[in-house]
This record gives structure tokens, sequence and C-alpha cells, in this order.
């Protein structure tokens, strides 16, 4: 089935017939006329039009799109015939390069092509080669007939796939990416011969530009709202009266999926990777099922003979999670995940202690702590006490004047209670710990708030889990690009259009939660007119990092109010309840993780599966230390120096988990015990580390010594320093 083709694909379509549907479950349900035991393999009712794809493994392939590990190691994807209208093929080319690299430290001295990548083989061995890897791409829309949803799914069937040792893994898009998003996840699944099921869970790059109307398609390129009808990836859903008035009012404006689709999407997160399952599924018994007397495939590849692991990373990681707990049908054999997010129960019942010391907040939801960071980060990256994390001195050189007005402001609000900018910013950091941040965080929060990555996130998840639509500029907010240089009487940050290319290419290029591709969180509330977030000015004539807009985020949290028993209601749709069934699992998370800290998340969770499933947990949880969330700000010397001496690259041991989830699957291997992983940081001068080797990532030990064995009983963790 699979064919030898260029770089440019011809895809083939193949549409469900209505002679799949209930006469042929009928006919299963009597044997289908032939006796055959299995029933026939007919696709789910959610999926619309197929596409597929088949990549030869030189010219193009599934895992790097021809490029090869060292294409994907060069900084710039190759150029587009025209910017203005990239092809399907070039967009999915970029993609996968943008998301590839977007997960991982791509230095060879933090490890590419010595401890992963393209050609480092199943085994962890370094080849010559490039990693191509040959086989075919299913492509299609899980919808419920509406067009709204459209949640796109993926199933990448290596060459190598061997029916007599079936294997499938999930690669659930990450953050609020695309549906190449979990593509380093992936990769694992491709090298070992194992078909990769990917969802991109009703997010993705590519917007909805509401000044001109148009939208992406699945694949990538774009058209009108009118002519994409009903195959659009994402129609914000304004009427035509509503359109106008809100453009009149909010010019150049963009919506996204994740933000803006009123889906509440995460709450779905689970039930959109199990349904990439059954699609894999459907997939393989087309390709390999037996075929019954009357030439139809049947379902002969089932859970029962097949190894399937649930896996992805951040966000793709907690739907990983959500899937095995939805799970009813056994379609998932194991779960391996690395710094999930994840939605604990709103009184999980849980304590964690770390050291012997119980740690006093934890197990909060993701918009929770975020918009608490997004109070607190721009401030408390100016406190003495980290001058010397990555990006301090930077951060104190461009955004002392906002970040300290950002103190000041937080003490007129009585949030602070310090007189000085210095003591206010180590008030601002305490609050962070006091708020179940770990110590070793503290010296991230610079980063972070210089890429706006708190702001982003809460504006996204309010968004999201309020249901809103984009015409309610929720607290204010909106995505535009923004000016870099003043224009007449138009200042820098100000609104205006996005230039054309960067459009054009956002489906391969964004991330879904601006600032991505040009794209900048906008104040539309600034005393001066809208102006982008960080920029921004009160109504009292400040620059203080729209503290206004971030209380308003906050409110929605902690607030009593109608929009915020929105929120709080959206939230309760995304917690998950701790009920792996009985599925073995491995959880790993660095423990310097600034943005999904592993006390809101790993931690209570952990001890929640524990109190849940009693004996029959499976779960191993792994703290690996020197660890953060960001890979790839590691591969980034020159921009984030000290990343590359102090961190780890924690993908090293996501394939860990991986390795050994298969491995107890298929032959009965005892999983490794719950522990913290010693690491050894490269060291050096920051920004010029040495060399990383295998002594500073040691493997997960099966049995860990004492001082390093983390104690999961009913309801508590113990972690040791």
């Amino acid at each position: 089935m699979t064919k030898s083709i260029d770089s440019h694909p011809r895809l083939r379509l193949f549409v469900p017939a209505a002679l799949t549907g209930a006469a042929l479950a009928a006919l299963a349900a009597c044997g289908g006329g032939s006796g055959d035991s299995a029933a026939v393999n007919t696709p789910p009712a959610y999926l619309g039009t197929i596409s597929e794809a088949s990549y030869d493994g030189t010219s193009n392939d599934l895992l790097t799109a021809g490029l090869g590990a060292t294409g994907l190691a060069a900084a710039v994807a190759p150029a587009y015939a025209d910017p203005l209208k990239p092809t399907a093929a070039e967009l999915r080319r970029t993609a996968i390069h943008t998301n590839y690299r977007a997960m991982l430290d791509m230095t060879a001295a933090g490890g590419y092509g010595l401890l992963y990548g393209p050609n480092v083989d199943a085994q962890g061995k370094v080849t010559t080669g490039e990693g191509k890897i040959a086989g075919t791409e299913y492509i299609a829309f899980a919808d419920d007939g509406t067009g709204r949803k459209n949640v796109t799914l993926m199933v990448q069937v290596p060459a190598s796939f061997d029916p007599k040792k079936p294997c499938m893994i999930t690669a659930t898009a990450s953050g609020s990416r695309g549906v190449y998003g979990g593509i380093s996840t992936g990769e694992w699944g491709l090298k070992k011969g194992c078909a990769v099921a990917y969802s991109d869970k009703g997010t993705g790059g590519a917007p909805h530009d509401l000044m001109n109307d148009t939208v992406p398609l699945i694949d990538g390129t774009r058209t009108t709202a009118a002519a994409a009808g009903k195959a659009a990836a994402f129609n914000a859903g304004l009427t035509a009266t509503e359109l106008a008035a809100f453009n009149a009012a909010t010019h150049d404006r963009f919506a996204f999926k994740h933000a803006h689709s009123g889906q509440n999407s995460e709450k779905d997160w689970g039930t959109t990777t199990l349904q990439a399952v059954e699609f894999g599924y459907y997939v393989l018994n087309q390709r390999y099922g037996a075929t019954d007397a009357a030439g139809q495939r049947l379902k002969t590849l089932t859970p029962a003979n097949t190894i399937v692991i649930a896996s992805s990373i951040s966000n793709g990681g907690g739907a990983a999670i959500a899937a095995a707990e939805l799970d009813t049908q056994g379609l998932i054999s194991g779960v391996a995940v690395s710094e999930p997010a994840i939605e604990m129960p709103a009184n999980p019942g849980v304590t964690v202690r770390r050291g012997g010391a119980e740690v006093a907040v934890t197990g909060k939801t993701l918009v929770d702590f975020t918009t608490y960071a997004n109070l607190y980060q721009a401030c408390a990256s100016l406190a003495p006490s980290v001058s010397t994390s990555p990006f301090a001195a930077a951060f104190a050189a461009g955004f002392a004047f906002t970040a300290s007005n950002r103190c000041a402001s937080l003490k007129a609000a009585g949030l602070l209670t310090a007189s000085t900018t210095a003591t206010q910013a180590e008030e601002a950091l305490q609050k962070l710990r006091d708020y179940g941040w770990d110590p070793e965080s503290s010296d991230l929060h610079a980063s972070m708030a210089a890429f706006e990555v708190s702001p982003a996130v809460a504006v996204t998840f309010a968004n999201g889990l309020s249901r809103a639509s984009v015409k309610d500029n929720l607290c204010g907010f909106s995505y535009a690009a923004t000016r870099v240089t003043a224009a007449l009487a138009l200042p820098v940050g100000s609104v205006t259009p996005l230039a054309p290319a960067a459009l054009s290419t956002m489906f391969a290029t964004g991330n879904g939660v601006p600032p991505s591709g040009g794209i900048n969180l906008v104040n539309n509330l600034s005393k001066f007119g809208a102006m982008r977030d960080f920029q921004s000015v009160s109504d009292a004539g400040i620059a203080d990092w729209n503290l206004t807009g971030a209380q308003c985020l906050r409110n929605l949290v902690t607030g009593t109010d109608a929009a915020a028993k929105k929120l709080q209601a959206g939230v309760d749709e995304t917690r998950r309840n701790g009920n792996l069934r009985g599925k073995p699992a491995i959880i790993v998370h660095g423990r310097a993780d600034a943005l999904l800290p592993v006390s809101h998340t790993s931690r209570p969770y952990a001890a929640l599966n524990k109190k849940v499933e009693g004996s029959a947990s499976k779960l191993s949880y792994v703290e690996v230390a020197n660890a953060q969330h960001f890979d790839s700000f590691i591969g980034l010397p020159a921009v984030l120096p000290g990343y590359d001496s102090r961190y780890v690259p924690l993908h090293v041991y996501l394939n860990h988990a991986l390795d050994a989830v298969y491995d107890h699957l298929a032959t009965g291997k005892a999983l490794p015990a719950s522990q913290v992983v010693r690491t050894v940081p490269r060291g050096g001068t920051p920004g010029s580390a040495p060399a990383i080797t295998a002594a500073n990532v040691p493997p997960l030990a099966t049995t860990p010594a004492a001082a390093n064995a983390i104690a999961i009983t009913a309801g508590v963790i113990a972690v040791p320093d």
C-alpha cells in the first residue's frame, strides 16, 4: 500500500461510504456472511474525508519531511516558492521543522544527534544516516457534522510496521499547537515501527483573520470563510453583522481556536486523543486486517493483540492521562508522559511532602497558578536574589521600567507591602514560592516574564475555559500585530496590519498562543488606545505591564460574579479523577518546571492515583533534577545563557519512560520505581557550556537508592530533597 513518490505527493482521498454504517454493522453482527468472528472494519462515525499520502523515506518522509537530521538542525526551514501562497507540502515541511525544534535542544552540545534525534536509532545508537522514515500518513477531521469542532487527527504508519507485533503510541499536540505539535514524541514510535496517532485536540497555530475573513483549511492553506464553509479548520463563528461591528471597533484582529472556539476544547482532550487511537485502529485494519469472504477488512488488530501507549508532553501529556482515565474500552495499554498539564479535582484530599516538609499549596489548576504568576512574575524577576539567573540581566535592562512599575502598582493595590523595588521584587518572588513553585523554579521567572509566557497562557485558557467569543474581548485582551517602530501618530506597540506572508505560513510557524508568528497580545483598554500588552498604559497613566488586565484574569479564577462563575464551570469540566484503570504508567517531570510546577501537577496526581487505585496502581513518578519545561531554551545559549550550563534535556527521560513502558507491556519487565533522578548539569561558562555526555543524564534505576526513592501511599507523596 505504501508507494514511493516524490517530495510533493499526490494525495489519495477515500470517503467512507454510506454502506459502512448500519448495513455493515448488521452484517458484522451476523458474522459478515463469512463465518469470521471479527467485526467488519468500519470507520468511526465522527471521521470525515481521509487524505492519505505515502512517503518514500528519501525525497520525503514521516519524521523529517525530507529534511533529515541535518535539515531539522538548520535554524531556518527551506524557503517557499511563493511565500504568499505556500503549498500544502511546503507548509507540512515547515510545520515539522518548526514543531520538532520547538520541543528540543537542537544543538550538538546539548545532545541532539547524540542522545536523541532522527539519526539515533530505537536502541539509542548513533548512526551515520539522516533518520528519514518511509511510510504513509492519514489525516482527517473529527467532527459532529456541524463543522464547528473539526479536530484534526493524523495517523502515521511507518513502512517498518509489523502486523505480527503491532504497536501504536499517541502524540497529541503539546501546548496549543497544530497536529504536528507532537512530532518529537512521535519520533520514538516511528523508530520503533509503531503507528503514531496524533490529535491537535481542538487547538492550532493558524487563526481566523477577522479583518479579511480568511480561515485555515486542514492542510494549512488559507481561503475565505465563505469558500471554506464547514471545511475550515477554525472559524470564529461570527455572523456577518457581528463581524462587521467587531472589525469597526477593533481592526486587524485575529481569533485562535484554543481561545475562541467556544468549545472549551480542554474538556475533550482525552476524548480526542482516544479518537486518534480509534482512527489508528481503523487505518491499521484497513491495511493489515484479515478479510472475510466478501473481501471486507475485519478488525483483527485489536486492544487484545496490540500495544498502545498514550504519550506526549505538556498539554499533550495531560491529554494522554485524560484519555487513559476515560478509556472504558481498553484501547490504551499503558501511559508514558512528560511534564503533563493535569487539572486536579477541586478537593483532592492529597498531601505533598518534599524533604520531610509539607508543601502548603498544591494541586491548583493551570489557569489558577498561571493567573497568579501573571500577577507577580514580572516584579519577581527583578529580585536581587535571582539577579544571576538566565536572562535576569537582559530582563532588567529591557523591562526594568515596566516591571518596577508593576511592583509599585502591586503595592498600591495592596498586593505587596514592601517599600522599594528590590524588596517588593523579593516579596513577589516569595509569594510565588509560597503558592507552590519549588525553589529551583525561581531562576526561570525572568525568562518566562520576558517571553510573556504567563499572560499569553492566562489569556488563552481564560477564554477557552469561559467559552468566550472573540467578540467578547475578555478582560480587554485581543490578538493583533503591533508596531515595532513609530509612524506618524502611531506609536510603538500600537495595532497594525500583519504582513501577509506571516499569516499565510502561520499554520507551520505559529504555536496557537500569541505572542506567536508576528501576532501579539493586545490590551484594548490601554489609556491612549489599544497597545501591545506589556507596553500598555493604565487609566492612571502608568506603564505597569497591564496590572488591571492581570487582576481581571485573576478575578475570573477567584471571583463570584457571572464571568467568574462561567470560567469556574469550565474548569470543573476539565478536572481529572486520578483513575488510570490499572494501566502501567510513568510520568516524568522536571523539578525546576516554572510553567507547570510539579507540586500543582505530577506530584499531587501521583498521590491521587494511589488514593483512588490503591494496590491496583501501576504508576511510577520520576522527578528529574536540573530539568525544566522548555528543552528548546537550553539550545539558545546566545539568547538565554545559563540554561545550557544549568539544565539537562527532559526529553531523554520521556524516551526512557516509553522504553520502560513498552518493555513492561511486551516482556513483563518491571517498571522502574518512583524516584528522583540526580542529573549532572554541564556547568562551565553560561552560554558556552561543555558538551553533554551520557554521564550528565543517568538512566532510570529499576530500584533507586534510598536517598532517591519517592514514597507514594494513598493520598500522600514524599519526595526527597
